[in-house]
């Protein structure tokens, strides 16, 4: 005789789905948010003896080389801007995209011993990072409004209205380094190597993109590539509004909003898929 075939009197399954996001609970853990955001700018200078002041050595020392290296010796052209201004724009925004986007790009390999112990959203993570590294990018931010106030007594820039649009480029930045950045995270639970393949490509990346140079040194086909670089658009608009002048359209601004949230988007929905199963490959 065969047996009769089993039922199962109860299913255990998870309810989490691909796009629940949950953001309202990320919304109620915006506390420890603001813990994580305080934990890692007192963790940055402790055993330090200059403290925040490194915020200001780093821009300034990397804005003189560049100065000096692509300014002076290579001759590249900056619009017709003071080449201090210029270049320190470009450090400025520079630095805050490129460590939001490293240090994203770690969240679960880094955090996996807490991820371990506790439970909270875990988009607080890369939330936490964007917002911790904006107070880095204020302190830098605040050193260029110097130089800027400088130059703008002196009469050497003509800022417009476009400056306003500052708070809106940050948030790009943010969106772009935190969609890219969990999208490596999500990667790097199998596959490590490629942290060290961001590492080398984030640098590369800053010579595709208008920091040393101007969109309008380029022509042809890279300057049609550089258009699809969702941070020219940023950085061209910034350049624009603070100082005056650049190659800047508001179409550039609409592709490269449409390009980060798009990434965006992916990265949010491939950290959620991810962060079910990770601590079984970390």
């Amino acid at each position: 005789m065969n047996e009769p075939e089993q039922q199962w009197t109860e299913t255990i399954e998870s309810n989490h789905s691909l796009f629940d996001l949950k953001l309202r609970e990320v919304w109620r853990y915006r506390d420890l948010v603001y813990m994580f955001v305080m934990r890692d700018f007192v963790s940055s200078f402790k055993q330090t003896i200059l403290g925040p002041v490194w915020f200001f050595i780093n821009p300034i020392l990397t804005t003189i080389v560049f100065v000096v290296v692509f300014g002076k010796i290579a001759g590249l052209s900056t619009d017709g801007l003071p080449q201090i201004l210029f270049y320190l724009s470009g450090v400025t925004l520079w630095n805050y995209f490129s460590t939001s986007l490293t240090s994203a790009s770690s969240v679960f390999t880094a955090n996996a011993g807490i991820f371990g112990k506790v439970y909270f959203p875990r988009l607080v993570m890369p939330i936490t990072i964007v917002v911790s590294n904006l107070m880095r990018f204020g302190v830098q931010f605040l050193l260029f409004l110097l130089a800027w106030a400088f130059y703008l007594f002196k009469g050497a820039i003509q800022p417009n209205v476009w400056l306003l649009a500052t708070p809106f480029l940050v948030i790009l930045m943010a969106a772009f380094a935190m969609g890219v950045g969990m999208i490596f995270s999500a990667l790097t639970t199998k596959y490590r190597d490629l942290q060290m393949l961001l590492g080398f490509g984030v640098s590369l990346f800053m010579y595709a993109t208008p920091v040393i140079y101007p969109l309008s040194a380029l022509s042809g086909i890279w300057k049609k590539l550089a258009f699809y670089n969702p941070l020219t658009g940023i950085f061209e608009c910034f350049k624009y509004g603070w100082m005056g002048s650049g190659d800047f359209s508001p179409s550039m601004l609409l592709v490269s909003s449409g390009i980060i949230f798009l990434l965006l988007a992916i990265g949010t929905v491939v950290f959620n898929k991810v962060e079910k199963g990770f601590m079984d490959t970390v």
